[in-house]
């Protein structure tokens, strides 16, 4: 049995885990890398709003995390591929949950902040 570890405990590594995967730009990254590998402009073509050192520095991290790969094909100028890896696949299944979920609760959230709002 492999070692246990607890997200609610302070010093616990889980947490820089759970930290990546909530990273504000983690999730678009890997739900855009889903349909296979892209260049960094046809990532930050896909993913609205996200700037280009916010995409560099969250490529990087997830790269060093194990969660993507990056594949120089050279050229002139060089081409770079991202990738999901097996490990940012499996990541994959609980992040489609969590999209399910915002997508289908959009109409109750948004009631509940306009009614904050008026308070």
């Amino acid at each position: 049995m492999g070692k246990a570890y607890n997200i609610m405990s302070a010093t616990c590594v889980s947490r820089v885990v759970l930290h990546r995967i909530g990273a504000r730009w983690t999730v678009f990254i890997v739900n855009a890398l889903e349909a296979g590998p892209m260049r960094f402009t046809q990532l930050k073509a896909h993913i609205r709003g996200i700037t280009p050192k916010a995409l560099t520095e969250t490529l990087r991290a997830l790269e060093t995390d194990g969660l993507i790969s990056r594949t120089d094909l050279g050229g002139n100028p060089p081409h770079v591929e991202y990738a999901l890896t097996d490990l940012g696949r499996s990541l994959l299944v609980p992040l489609r949950a969590v999209r399910q979920w915002a997508e289908t609760h959009v109409p109750e959230i948004t009631a509940a902040r306009e009614r904050a709002a008026s308070r």
